[in-house]
């Protein structure tokens, strides 16, 4: 969970209680500082136009979680927590419509250097999507805005809203099961060292006890009674292996702990 931090000081972490508002103005500025050095370490993996669902490097390509690729042709898709649209000029390419959503300024202007705006831009929360009902054949978001924010029942609400009768939503986030072993890629960080069913948000905080970055936890009976609660139908559950071929180190995943515990919770809703 825990990501680098650019300052002029080193934020205190700790886990303590904050609420949606909070959460939100932490993400923005958070992504807003660091856009840059993400997608210099991690744009060479997630590619201009590839759709990777997590730090395994799952492929939507190879996955097909929205459903046949042949089947996107012409639909309408909403990608939330979009950073660079990588996923999203990926559905271009497949003959999709996607819109690409982010929280943060700096993120999108990275998309508008990889692209020029070929894919549509939208700069806005995720709890509160700025589109009519029934805008949406699929929505989807990988490792975008569900893991940063204190309400996600809203969120799903929100993006049930805007998705057509029938349509799926896709998301992925840290697997929950990661919040009770330490942070770390190496042999240190396979012991469990707290809770798993501490819900307490992680923030790190500024010197005035600002939140700069918020993580929320959710255990995996949290996260499927969430998307219930959204108003979706779980149709399936997918926690991708490592992958022989991924030698990569990611913030706390790595191969040493991917092939003994999940990193990655990959949730394929319907809405009924």
């Amino acid at each position: 969970m825990i990501q680098e931090y650019e300052a002029e000081y080193e934020p205190d972490a700790t886990r303590r209680d904050t609420d949606d508002a909070e959460s939100s103005r932490a993400s923005r500025g958070w992504w807003d500082r660091n856009a840059d050095e993400y997608q210099s370490d991690h744009g060479a993996f997630l590619g201009d136009d590839r759709f990777i669902w997590g730090p395994e490097g799952l492929d939507e390509a190879d996955a097909a979680l929205l459903g046949p690729m042949e089947s996107l042709k012409g639909l309408d898709v909403l990608e939330i927590g979009a950073g660079a649209a990588q996923c999203s000029r990926w559905l271009a390419a497949q003959g999709a419509r996607p819109v690409a959503l982010d929280l943060s300024h700096r993120q999108l202007q990275h998309a508008l250097r990889i692209d020029g705006g070929a894919v549509p831009l939208v700069e806005a929360d995720a709890g509160a999507l700025p589109f009519a009902d029934g805008s949406f054949d699929l929505a989807c978001s990988a490792y975008g805005a569900v893991p940063f924010v204190a309400d996600p029942v809203r969120v799903f609400r929100e993006v049930r809203r805007v998705l057509r009768p029938g349509g799926r939503w896709v998301f992925s986030v840290t697997h929950p099961i990661r919040w009770a072993f330490p942070d770390e890629p190496g042999p240190e960080g396979l012991s469990v060292a707290a809770s798993y069913f501490d819900r307490t948000p992680y923030v790190e905080q500024d010197e005035a006890g600002r939140a700069v970055y918020v993580e929320h936890h959710r255990t995996l009976g949290d996260r499927v009674r969430d998307v219930v609660a959204g108003g979706f139908r779980l149709v399936d559950l997918v926690e991708p292996e490592w992958p022989a071929w991924n030698t990569q180190e990611w913030g706390g995943w790595s191969p040493l702990r991917g092939n003994l515990i999940p990193g990655t919770a990959i949730f394929v809703c319907e809405r009924d």
